[in-house]
């Protein structure tokens, strides 16, 4: 069976370790990883993923080309293992942002990564809302979301949001909610073009919870994620064998749900 991650961080080795001990720091854990592709294909071999989404975040509006240039790059050299997120910074005007937005799709990028709390911007605020106008539903939006030190990534954003461009198809990582898993609950279920990932959700709640998630939001918008450099993928694979799954709710949650969701075939 294949296993697709959908919520995977790289970054360039110059730069690898120090953006590692960065979110370390800012999650207060201790990182086992150092973000290299390098790692993540030795850990994606030693755990039996297949494929992963991969993307990095843009702290500044002149990170952003860089950013998605390097995911595309990385990408292209491995085709048949890698979709690529790229970032847009909410400091863009309207206009950059339709221009970037061209250029990502040009590059063969699927999607847009954005980390409210890392880019100081609340989901919904005005010009969060004019980037997304900008955006006008042409890549899904994979969204950090939840943080109960922070108000930028709150569920309940994520919720008026999406409800402001019901076309424009959204991720809520984390289960929609990270530490707030249990607001999401509340707010995020029934919005049809949202859809949650596994990652950095299930070490921190309960396997009782965690059915409750698939539950509510159907085992037809999960997907599967680790949230690389921070976990093992052996790890949250034995997590996820922890909440008894039937097989086709574990293939759609693996691989089948963001396949559909990005329109690809896996090779």
């Amino acid at each position: 069976m294949y296993i697709f991650d959908s919520h995977v961080h790289i970054y360039p080795e110059k730069i690898a370790s120090k953006a590692s001990d960065t979110i370390g720091k800012f999650y207060d854990i201790v990182m086992d990883f150092d973000g290299t592709v390098g790692m993540l294909l030795k850990e994606c071999e030693k755990a039996g993923i297949t494929h992963c989404l991969v993307h990095s975040v843009a702290t500044t509006h002149e990170q952003v080309q860089k950013i998605n240039d390097y995911i595309a790059e990385n990408v292209r050299e491995h085709p048949d293992k890698f979709v690529g997120f790229g970032s847009l910074h909410p400091s863009m005007s309207a206009e950059e942002t339709d221009e970037e937005v061209k250029r990502m799709i040009s590059i063969g990028l699927k999607g847009i990564k954005l980390h409210p709390d890392f880019q100081h911007f609340a989901i919904d605020d005005k010009h969060a809302m004019e980037m997304y106008e900008a955006i006008d539903g042409r890549l899904p939006l994979l969204f950090h979301t939840g943080d109960t030190r922070y108000s930028y990534s709150n569920p309940h954003r994520l919720a008026a949001a999406a409800k402001r461009f019901p076309r424009q198809m959204m991720i809520g990582a984390h289960f929609g909610g990270y530490t707030e898993v249990e607001n999401a609950l509340k707010c995020l279920p029934d919005l049809e073009n949202v859809y949650v990932d596994s990652s950095s959700s299930l070490d921190f709640i309960s396997p009782e919870k965690a059915k409750e998630c698939v539950r509510a939001y159907t085992e037809d918008k999960i997907f599967f994620g680790t949230d690389y450099p921070m976990w093992s993928a052996t790890d949250e694979l034995k997590r996820i064998d922890r909440l008894d799954l039937s097989e086709t709710a574990r293939e759609k949650i693996f691989y089948k749900n963001i396949c559909k969701f990005l329109n690809i075939e896996l090779g």
